[in-house]
């Protein structure tokens, strides 16, 4: 059966699990030194179009009493821009303006009665979405994903504090160390709790790394599927159990199938003609004049969220999106999606020892409703169908399975991700393997620095300076940056942050060991990159002794500002 039972009753389903996994994740783009910034419309299209209808999505089960299990990965650094009060007023501005373009375009398309159909739903689309953020959830999304997590049907997990790519940050423990524990203390500070699990950055592991994710309390995480197929020693169940790395900490795999149905857009479910195409926008195909105040300083196109065509074969002319069509096909691939993980589990009966196989089927959240317009709709039809007592399929998250199935075998994952061939190509290659020894250099001298000042007296200002250069590193970090770099999208804003978070690392460096801390210029900086608000830069210490050397040695400028000896 489909329906999610009790917690109790886990151990009598007879057949199997499927367990639907969301990452939703950002980088970190915040630029108040400017009226606006286009990189900001990244959060701001992913508010209007993934998260809140997700959370819409949420309310309707709740309010349906729909027996579901879901789990969602919220990063650091979404989490933080989601409760920014300048980002959240720059998000009402941005909505306002999207309700205004519909009103325009219910006008411009009156005698264009389907198109005057879609300007209708595109204002019905933005008025919910206003809805939802300003009068249900005060602006405060995190709150809508508190109450439902609060039920037991959602749970919620984290990643690392920037979404840093381990594996190539393993040069110094540190580094991942710091990665890992600001992000889990960045989420319990906002949600309320400590995660079971953890959304490694790209699926991104390397042997060893569980004994970092054990010290941090995580009980599981996963890995994409040759992670555990490869595994040494070659586990039993190949996907469709976890294993137990030998530290009590389970590796949950990637289902390849499952995976495809949703993310190829050729072979997979958003391909289909009946869905919506994302890449026609009126913001690139209307007048300039009339789409001007509604586009990036009324010159440079972009993406306004209105799309009147649906996908269409190559070298075709465009047809005319019709949402009635699309949702219905959304309820059959749904219906095909549910399906064919019931035969799934009917071979892998037949196949497996004694324990119940788990389908593990993880998803960027951002697939749907943004890049998948109908994905959110087709995700409430898959939860709804698997809460009916007709499938052999039961939703499960992994913290529930592992309460009635702890992994039986011991085995290390093999070296992984789930990028383009399965390893580190696509994070190091010739278009960002500059990166990697500025930031180790980097890393070296943030560790330096807090060997050097061990036992001796910090002042507030120089304090506030350490604590800002650790931001730096950690922000300099993040994936997304050799991602956009190999990817070829916004190159240049990939390589001014890179440039940015390091130059301003080493600015504070040589004014700390210098002593010669220029306030105003480091409150700007801690204004413009004010995430992690408890960072504490002794965590950096190469043995992880940071919180043990904490704030009784600090002192008041006045009584003793030392200088802190060169060792570069």
């Amino acid at each position: 059966m489909t329906k999610s039972l009790p917690r109790s009753d886990y151990a009598s389903c007879r057949q199997g699990f499927l367990s639907i996994i969301l990452h939703a994740h950002l980088p970190y783009v915040r630029h108040p030194e400017y009226d606006s910034f286009f990189e900001e419309n990244w959060l701001f299209e992913a508010m209007t179009e993934c998260y809140l209808p997700l959370i819409g999505m949420l309310d309707r089960l709740h309010s349906d009493n729909v027996d579901y299990r879901l789990t969602l990965s919220l990063s650091p650094t979404l989490i933080s821009m989601l409760r920014d009060d300048l980002l959240q007023t720059r998000y009402l501005k941005y909505l306002h303006s999207r309700l205004e373009l519909a009103e325009k375009e219910l006008i411009r398309t009156r005698k264009q009665p389907e198109y005057q159909k879609l300007a209708r739903l595109y204002r019905r689309f933005f008025l919910n979405a206003l809805s939802i953020y300003q009068e249900r959830y005060q602006g405060d999304l995190l709150t809508a994903f508190k109450k439902h997590q609060a039920t037991g049907k959602l749970e919620l997990i984290t990643t690392a504090a920037t979404h840093g790519f381990l594996p190539l940050l393993n040069v110094s423990e540190a580094a991942v160390r710091n990665q890992i524990n600001t992000g889990i203390a960045t989420f319990k500070s906002n949600l309320g709790c400590t995660p079971n699990g953890f959304w490694l950055p790209e699926c991104g592991y390397y042997p060893g790394l569980e004994t970092v994710l054990a010290d941090a309390g995580i009980k599981y995480f996963f890995v994409d599927s040759h992670g555990v197929m490869d595994a040494n020693p070659q586990p039993r169940n190949s996907v469709y159990t976890p294993i137990n790395c030998g530290n009590g900490v389970a590796a949950f795999a990637r289902d390849p199938e499952s995976s495809k149905q949703v993310w190829s857009a050729k072979e997979g479910y958003p391909g289909d003609f009946d869905y919506r195409e994302y890449y026609s926008d009126i913001g690139f195909e209307l007048d300039l004049d009339y789409i001007a105040p509604y586009i990036l300083d009324g010159e440079t196109r972009i993406n306004t969220g209105i799309k009147y065509h649906r996908v269409t074969g190559e070298n075709l002319p465009k047809q005319v999106y019709n949402p009635r069509q699309a949702l219905a096909k959304a309820y059959e691939h749904a219906q095909d999606f549910i399906d064919k993980r019931q035969q799934q589990i009917d071979r892998l009966g037949a196949a497996m020892d004694e324990s119940q196989p788990i389908i593990v089927a993880p998803y960027d959240a951002e697939l749907f409703g943004h890049w998948w317009y109908e994905g959110t709709y087709w995700l409430e039809c898959v939860l709804r169908l698997a809460s009916k007592d007709t499938h052999g399929v039961q939703l499960a998250s992994c913290s529930d399975y592992l309460k009635q199935q702890p992994p039986a075998q011991i085995a290390t994952p093999a070296a992984s991700t789930w990028g383009d061939q399965g390893y580190s190509s696509y994070w190091i290659n010739e278009t960002n393997d500059w990166i990697y020894p500025l930031l180790h250099k980097a890393e070296q001298e943030m560790e330096q620095l807090a060997r050097d000042i061990q036992g001796l007296a910090v002042t507030p200002l120089q304090r506030r300076a350490l604590n800002q250069a650790a931001r730096s590193i950690l922000l300099a970090q993040a994936s997304d940056w050799p991602f956009i770099l190999k990817s070829g999208t916004t190159i240049d804003y990939a390589n001014k942050r890179i440039t940015d978070h390091l130059a301003r690392f080493n600015y504070l460096h040589d004014s700390i060991r210098k002593n010669r801390i220029n306030e105003r210029y480091l409150t700007a900086l801690e204004i413009m990159d004010n995430i992690f608000p408890d960072i504490d830069f002794q965590d950096y210490h190469p043995l992880g002794v940071g919180k043990n050397i904490k704030s009784d040695r600090l002192q008041d400028a006045a009584q003793h500002v030392p200088d802190i000896v060169s060792h570069r």
